[in-house]
């Protein structure tokens, strides 16, 4: 569907893995944007708060950025792809793009390779395995560094080859803010430059609402006051 020609370009989200070794291994940019979104926000209030019978001065003490996750589905489609004939949706589907979002949940193979290695050789000592820092990318004032903690596909239609041409992604995440990572970690600044924005956003909004509240109570104002 084309849509006017002169409406505005939507944004596409997406989930960037940031992977220095293999910088294109994870880059999923989303073919069709969700229709919505779930966020959840949990509080780091200060353990033994006033509320729980702690020291009444703790009531309102905050340790760090609220714990958040967030939930959304997204739809994986080679239709379009495959009735212009695109060789690469014709040899292999969408298996490429649901492979771009596994490889977020596993340890590179090289990891594999080296740890099996030292475990031969009777190494106690093994090469920890790390995932690429993630970024979930909504629009230019939502960058946030993410980890996928669940992945459900249902994949819904096969070419003759079997491999998936559409599929349905859900997908759970929970953002990585500076109360999880270290400072030397781009992910750090990456969260502290969301919270900036999000207060700016926020004070727009709350002088906003005292502008609107202050010209309709003016005339509402008792006489004397």
């Amino acid at each position: 569907m084309t849509g006017f020609a002169g409406s505005p370009r939507t944004a596409r989200g997406a989930l960037i893995g940031l992977d220095p070794a293999n910088p294109l291994a994870s880059v999923v940019l989303f073919q069709y944007n969700p229709d919505e979104m779930t966020r959840t926000l949990q509080a780091r209030a200060a353990t033994g708060g006033g509320l729980s019978g702690g020291a009444r001065s703790e009531a309102l003490r905050l340790t760090g950025a609220p714990i958040e996750n967030i939930s959304l589905a997204i739809e994986v489609d080679a239709a379009d792809q495959l009735d212009s004939g695109d060789p690469l949706a014709s040899e292999l589907g969408i298996y490429p793009q649901l492979s771009s979002l596994e490889m977020l949940l596993y340890p590179k193979s090289s990891v594999v390779i080296a740890n099996t290695a030292l475990a031969l050789a009777g190494s106690i000592e093994l090469v920890p395995a790390e995932a690429p820092l993630t970024l979930l990318v909504w629009g230019i004032k939502r960058v946030l560094p993410v980890r996928l903690t669940q992945f459900s596909i249902t994949e819904q239609a096969y070419d003759p080859g079997l491999n998936p041409i559409r599929a349905r992604v859900s997908l759970g995440l929970r953002v990585l803010s500076y109360s999880d990572l270290d400072v030397t970690n781009p992910g750090y600044h990456v969260f502290l430059a969301h919270q900036v924005a999000k207060e700016v956003m926020a004070t727009i909004a709350s002088a906003s609402a005292v502008a609107t509240v202050g010209t309709g109570a003016a005339g509402s104002l008792p006489l004397g006051v």
